[in-house]
């Protein structure tokens, strides 16, 4: 009975359990039912996942090699930091910090965000009952049905917090269709790119990307239907500001998002128009494939992206000279912070790639040296210059949106050179499909930033992914290395001595930044 227990409760949902209930623990009187929803949706998420790795579940769709189904860490991330930032927003209601509006939103986008990734739950279930194992039935049937209870909680929050039919019947609609699209996406994503994540990394992308998405398509009906629309779903957004910053970085990662299906078609009537078979015509091809790619992702970037930033959010100038303007504002902090960044990613660079060639030290050990790299750039940046930080993240993401959309679609002539560049620094974790771990670095340290803007009330909040990835999860994998005799599992590499090492050097880090901190606003 023990050791079943122990399978059941391994360390990863045993974090994820308790984080939960801390959240719970801390929860207001008004979000009493999003609690309950998030509360259904571990337990089903839970049990899925003990559905999904006790039977050949997972032979349905084609996993990292070697990594868990993450069902659970996948489903509940997203919607607990949503719940965490309404709870932040709940203290600050009372002393006018923030407006009731956006409240509102945050909560919509709350209950979208649970809509997908139950959704996908669903999704998941209903695809294992394929597999046939009955010991584990029981799993599935308990999932569905807490699935369906969040769901039931989802409609009654809408109808007692809803003015009239017309309102609850636009929320419900645009819900449900957070939840199509996940599951839609979840489907292309493990189609196209197979053996590239787990389930749960692919379903935390999934429903971080159709809730931005969601956010964009609602600003573009508030500008354009407008008055002729006066529901709660589109007038709680005008209460809400938005700074410049968000904007261009919204705009910049939604046109690269969209920009390869758009290509996919461009290419398709193209390839049509020039089939020939030579193998002079194939290069011809290829160029002007290049030709075609450069020009559709310059129009896309220089006059669509711009020209919906100033339609829908009534940018008074294009993006690109508002950006110039803001570095060129403050010449001497803000240029001399970007030539210290390009210099220390060069010299890191190139000479960490020269050692990745050359030593034999593993890759996710030497990888690591890039985590003290980010501390050593963000960190200085996090301090004294915030806004510029927040901008360059948003251009660094879009940078490797562009490399990794040329390397996966081999544009020539810098396809084939960026492929054999990035695969000096790829794991296990990684494949020729997809090269994800640059992106898992940058969105771990910029998000918590994002998630921080506007009200704020726990100073350390910003450095929560620096803290974490480029000193805790580096300590913890260089004392694990080196030191680790004890390990938490008998299949895994996670080591006692890697754990304490890594959450001591947080501490730490977190004991020198609060003091100078502190100096810093007092002396503002």
């Amino acid at each position: 009975m023990a050791s079943y227990t122990t399978s059941l409760l391994n360390g990863e949902r045993v974090v994820v359990l308790f984080f939960i209930s801390r959240l719970l623990f801390s929860l207001p009187l008004s979000l009493l039912s999003h609690g309950l929803a998030l509360s259904l949706l571990a337990l089903a998420s839970f049990f899925l996942e003990i559905r999904y790795e006790s039977s050949d579940s997972l032979s349905l769709f084609p996993i990292r090699p070697g990594a868990s189904s993450g069902i659970m860490l996948g489903a509940v991330t997203l919607p607990s930091v949503m719940l965490s930032r309404l709870i932040q927003l709940s203290r600050a209601l009372p002393l006018g910090e923030v407006k009731l509006q956006e409240l509102q939103y945050l909560t919509l986008q709350y209950w979208a965000t649970s809509a997908s990734c139950l959704s996908v739950l669903i999704f998941l279930s209903l695809v294992s009952r394929r597999v046939p194992f009955k010991r584990s039935d029981w799993c599935v049937r308990l999932s569905l049905c807490f699935s369906l209870l969040q769901a039931v909680a989802c409609f009654v929050f809408f109808t007692a917090t809803s003015e009239n039919g017309l309102h609850i019947a636009l929320k419900l609609s645009w819900v449900l269709c957070h939840g199509l699209a996940a599951v839609k996406l979840v489907q292309h994503f493990l189609s196209t790119f197979p053996s590239c994540a787990s389930i749960g990394e692919v379903l935390l992308v999934t429903a971080g990307i159709v809730l931005y998405f969601g956010d964009t398509l609602l600003h573009t009906i508030a500008k354009l239907i407008g008055l002729l629309m006066s529901s709660e779903l589109v007038t709680a957004e005008y209460g809400i500001s938005r700074s410049e910053i968000s904007i261009v970085i919204q705009g910049l990662v939604l046109g690269l998002l969209l920009f390869p299906i758009s290509f996919k078609y461009i290419l398709q009537i193209w390839e049509w128009y020039t089939n020939t078979a030579s193998a002079e015509a194939r290069r011809n091809n290829d160029i002007e494939r290049s030709l075609i790619f450069f020009a559709s992702l310059g129009l896309v970037m220089i006059v669509i992206v711009p020209s919906w930033m100033q339609f829908v959010h009534e940018f008074h100038m294009h993006p690109f000279y508002w950006v110039l303007s803001f570095v060129f504002s403050e010449p001497l902090k803000r240029l001399s912070l970007c030539i210290y960044w390009v210099c220390v990613i060069c010299v890191s660079v190139f000479r960490f790639y020269n050692i990745s060639k050359n030593s034999k030290i593993e890759r996710i050990l030497l990888r690591k040296y890039y985590h003290l790299m980010a501390v050593s750039m963000f960190v200085p940046a996090l301090i004294f210059q915030p806004k510029l930080l927040d901008l360059a993240f948003g251009a660094a993401l879009a940078v490797f949106l562009t490399l990794e959309i040329t390397r996966v679609w081999r544009i020539w002539p810098l396809g084939q050179p960026i492929h054999q560049f990035m695969n000096a620094f790829t794991d296990h974790r990684d494949s020729d499909l997809l090269i994800v771990s640059h992106f898992s670095l940058l969105l771990g340290c910029a998000l918590p930033i994002w998630m921080s803007s506007g009200y704020n009330d726990r100073p350390l909040a910003p450095f929560a992914g620096i803290l974490s990835l480029g000193i805790g999860d580096t300590m913890a994998s260089m004392v694990g290395y080196k030191y680790g005799v004890l390990r938490w599992s008998k299949t895994g590499k996670k080591t006692v001595e890697g754990t304490a090492a890594g959450i001591t050097s947080v501490l730490a880090a977190c004991s020198l930044l609060l003091p100078l901190i502190g100096s810093l606003y007092l002396s503002l």
